[in-house]
């Protein structure tokens, strides 16, 4: 049954609503997307452009000469990657108000994926609220810690 999630970027310049099916998602692991996120992979959402309302559109670079990325010029978070002739895009996972809910089902472009960072589960783990250091910047700034 098809749902209504909310999400948008980190300053909330740029939100929108998606009305999704299911809590599917996948990795992308090509160069493209690793440099546009400044990451190994980024995890995505395939959507039906028809199903993604704006209440303020995003900004948009022409990443190749085929696709172009959705993001906020005011904060730079990755919000999009779409073909413009296609009715699909792909929302980025980390965007959605509550990214818990999706599953990873799928990885993209192998090719270039780490392998060494496929699998962190038994690497040393550490909460944020442990960092004292850290702790104490957000303490002395605002007075708690962020959501």
């Amino acid at each position: 049954m098809a749902e209504q999630v909310t999400g948008g970027c980190m300053c909330g310049a740029k939100r929108y609503v998606a009305t999704i099916a299911d809590d599917d998602a996948y990795l992308c692991h090509c160069r493209m997307c690793q440099r546009w996120s400044g990451n190994v992979s980024i995890a995505l959402k395939d959507m039906a452009k028809a199903d993604v309302v704006w209440e303020t559109p995003p900004d948009y670079f022409a990443s190749s000469p085929i696709a172009r990325r959705g993001f906020c010029a005011a904060c730079g978070t990755a919000l999009t990657f779409e073909f413009p002739d296609s009715d699909h895009l792909d929302l980025t996972v980390g965007s959605f108000d509550d990214p818990s809910r999706f599953r990873p089902v799928r990885n993209y472009a192998v090719e270039s994926w780490h392998t060494a960072w496929l699998d962190v589960r038994g690497l040393e783990a550490m909460r944020s609220d442990e960092n004292s250091n850290v702790v104490d910047r957000w303490m002395k700034a605002c007075g708690k810690l962020p959501d």
